[in-house]
């Protein structure tokens, strides 16, 4: 099967590994006997289909869920089917993946207008008068 995440990345299905164990947490007699948790491994490192700068990113991310082999490595246990453990563990390594490809836009520094600019001193102004009208005035003779 094959998982599209961007327009350029699509991940295949025999990159991914998983693994099931037994869960801990809620679930009662059900997580004592079936092995519900999944842990996903993807090796970013020898992966075919991310890009250079993709990977280097996601290696160079310092996260703590990435082996020091440059294996990503995602433990799901929070539901208690072993089905939506494995589309959680899916989906939060699809979110990582497209936050390492995204490319933010390089901001245009502008100045400010000259209407803007006016407005901005006016609401100094304003404030500043009715700061100062607050001030008892005393007279001394």
């Amino acid at each position: 099967m094959k998982y599209k995440l961007t327009d350029k990345i699509s991940l295949f299905d025999y990159e991914l590994h998983e693994s099931f164990v037994r869960s801990g947490g809620a679930g009662g007699q059900n997580v004592n006997k079936v092995a519900t948790a999944v842990q996903l491994r993807f090796d970013v490192r020898n992966s075919e289909s991310l890009p250079d700068h993709v990977r280097e990113k996601i290696l160079n991310s310092g996260d703590t869920r990435l082996t020091k082999e440059g294996v990503f490595v995602i433990f799901a246990d929070g539901h208690r089917t072993q089905d939506r453990n494995r589309r959680e563990a899916r989906n939060r390594l699809f979110k990582f993946i497209r936050q390492a490809a995204h490319i933010p836009k390089r901001r245009i520094a502008t100045r400010p207008t000259l209407a803007s600019r006016k407005k901005r001193l006016d609401g100094k102004t304003k404030r500043g008068v009715l700061k100062k009208s607050r001030t008892r005035k005393i007279e001394i003779d």
